[in-house]
């Protein structure tokens, strides 16, 4: 399991940012590159369940490590989800069951600094070095706009 980390900068305040990372439609819009019809289900709460799913009741489940809002979320990928339900742990979920995904946000002069890191298999890296860009891309484009 490798750390990946990506950072982008963003002319925006932090609440804004956060507002755009976990609000319902713009998390959608900003996760796309990883599934045109990417969606989480949660309540936001530190300690809760997350689904993020491709539209279909498919993808992964974890749990909600940290919330502290406008600074930092923090997820723990668990295992697999088909169907809407929650698959147990197999073989391959093993290897990365338990990774972490943690978003920080740190603001200077209305300039918020996006850092993410996230634990990966060497068999994803390639595929998140792509998309995490794009994605990130997409949340500077939504935070900036109309922001005045």
């Amino acid at each position: 399991m490798k750390t990946l980390k990506f950072t982008q900068k963003i002319n925006a305040p932090k609440e804004r940012v956060w507002d755009v990372l976990w609000g319902d439609e713009s998390y959608k819009a900003w996760t796309k590159p990883f599934s045109p019809d990417s969606n989480v289900k949660t309540d936001w709460q530190e300690g809760s369940s997350v689904w993020f799913t491709d539209g279909t009741d498919c993808g992964m489940y974890g749990k909600i490590a940290k919330n502290k809002p406008n600074e930092q979320m923090t997820f723990k990928h668990m295992g697999m989800l088909k169907d809407g339900k929650e698959l147990p742990i197999d073989d391959k979920t093993e290897s990365w069951s338990g990774s972490i995904e943690d978003y920080q946000l740190k603001e200077q002069n209305g300039v918020t600094e996006v850092h993410v890191s996230l634990d990966s298999t060497d068999e994803h890296k390639e595929y998140f070095d792509k998309t995490f860009p794009k994605a990130l891309g997409i949340v500077k484009e939504l935070s900036e706009k109309n922001n005045i």
